[in-house]
């Protein structure tokens, strides 16, 4: 797997939700939370059918296309109704 981890992502969870990754991650001796996020996002992915094996691309899993310089294709959305 590429160590090259260039996204940061941001996520607010309940205690109980922080205490069910703490308890996963000591159970499976992790060094991080965020190691042990990235291993549970590894087997959601894994049971909902989401081949995540190195060599993937992450913006095969996204909604919209990408255009040649990676920014997604079409106009903005304005949140304005036409």
């Amino acid at each position: 797997m590429n160590d090259l981890r260039a996204e940061r992502l941001q996520v607010m969870l309940s205690p109980e939700e922080l205490a069910a990754v703490d308890d996963f991650r000591f159970r499976h001796r992790m060094p991080t939370r965020a190691a042990a996020v990235r291993e549970l996002l590894k087997f959601g992915l894994a049971a909902a059918g989401v081949d995540a094996a190195a060599g993937v691309k992450s913006s095969s899993f996204g909604v919209f296309g990408r255009g040649p310089d990676g920014h997604t294709q079409g106009e903005p959305d304005t949140g304005k109704d036409d």
